[in-house]
């Protein structure tokens, strides 16, 4: 079974959410999304000051499989992006909690409605 850490949010669309103490999110594809997708080979990511609204489409990752969009979990302003998945994508394959992030984001509203970790599990077990 995929690794599910405990302390970060979730969304049915498989990306993680981790809060930081600058009051930022940082974004990612969970394990489980990245097995289904096997290797990664291109990474298009938003570009820094865009604003994004919960469920839009902000990014694409592309894999040897499949293409699929990546969601934005929740609304705010993209505050960072993990430049070195431009030239490295393969990096979410072997690090998709750690240094595998996607991009950061500045909410402007609640995180509330993301999953926590048991919900995302009993998602991915069905």
């Amino acid at each position: 079974m995929s690794e599910i850490p405990e302390n970060l949010k979730y969304t049915e669309s498989h990306e993680w959410i981790a809060e930081e103490s600058d009051g930022t999110i940082t974004i990612g594809i969970t394990e489980h999304a990245q097995e289904s997708l096997g290797d990664l080979v291109f990474i298009e990511l938003p570009e820094v000051g865009a604003e994004v609204k919960q469920e839009e489409i902000c990014g694409v990752v592309e894999s040897v499989k499949a293409a699929s969009d990546i969601f934005s979990p929740i609304s705010g302003k993209i505050t960072a992006i993990n430049e070195k998945l431009i030239d490295a994508p393969e990096v979410v394959n072997t690090s998709p909690y750690k240094d595998g992030w996607l991009f950061k984001l500045r909410p402007s509203e609640s995180l509330d409605n993301l999953l926590t970790h048991d919900k995302y599990a009993e998602i991915i077990k069905e």
